[in-house]
């Protein structure tokens, strides 16, 4: 009995190796903490360097805000496409004027005006700053500023979870999860976590795409740098538990048995 028993160890080994715990399996079990640096990391809704930011002068008299849009002609349309994308001729969408790179120092090179700095500055700070200056060369001069470097991450249980661009710096929750290929089958449609940077604070808010109601919620909309979170349901934590080798070791357990149920017989 006591040789039975110390055969049956390996056996009860293989057993309890191939379940491990949750907490050392699941993957998502610190994903709050993962999009919480992530939503830190691009906090700020200020220019940042290596945006760029398309700035397009007007005038009633274009011909005096021509030398401002160097390299630029009136019929010129620049296309941005979101990435990711499965249909990208459906998914571009179009801005005018021309295109300037933050260097690392915070600065932009503007025609005529020369070096203009834009850090910890707004797309609609910068705007004024240029009206400013402009109105000593033009009268009443009208400015767009643009960032095309608006993003989003999402996370978790979708189909293409990574960051993505947003050129029309618009998009909804159910946008993003869009882009990202919708939720996996796995993925909690109640339990959607978007985190959003408040002047410094990151906010939690979790979202019930089952209820209809969440189209009133101020997360519906999103933000520049918002980050979105799915969390997997308790399927997809079920199967988590499990060694990837589970099959594997049953299957020598199986042949172990097999193999003592013979020597036993004789």
């Amino acid at each position: 009995m006591k040789n039975k028993f110390l055969i049956l160890l390996p056996l009860l080994w293989l057993f309890f190796y191939a379940c491990t715990s949750k907490k050392s399996i699941d993957y998502m079990q610190n994903i709050e903490d993962v999009a919480l640096e992530a939503s830190a990391k691009n906090a700020k809704s200020t220019i940042q360097p290596n945006d760029q930011l398309v700035i397009l002068v007007t005038a009633k008299d274009m011909d005096v805000v021509r030398p401002f849009n160097q390299n630029f002609s009136s019929g010129q349309i620049l296309q941005f496409s979101l990435p990711s994308s499965n249909t990208p001729t459906q998914n571009q969408t179009t801005t005018q004027g021309p295109t300037y790179v933050v260097d690392a120092q915070g600065n932009i090179e503007f025609p005529v005006l020369g070096k203009i700095n834009t850090e910890n500055k707004t797309t609609e700070e910068l705007k004024e700053i240029l009206k400013k200056e402009l109105a000593t060369y033009v009268l009443n001069p009208q400015v767009s500023v643009k960032n095309t470097n608006y993003k989003v991450t999402v996370l978790g249980e979708v189909n293409k979870p990574g960051t993505y661009y947003i050129p029309d710096a618009q998009t909804t929750l159910l946008g993003a999860i869009g882009l990202a290929g919708d939720l996996t089958i796995y993925g909690k449609r109640n339990d959607i976590l978007v985190l959003r940077n408040i002047d410094g604070v990151i906010t939690k808010e979790r979202i019930d795409l089952s209820k209809a109601d969440f189209i009133n919620s101020p997360y519906f909309y999103l933000k520049q740098n918002d980050v979105i979170v799915v969390s997997p349901n308790d399927t997809k934590q079920k199967v988590s538990r499990l060694d990837p080798n589970a099959g594997i070791y049953i299957s020598v357990a199986s042949i172990v048995v097999t193999i003592l149920a013979l020597i036993f017989k004789n």
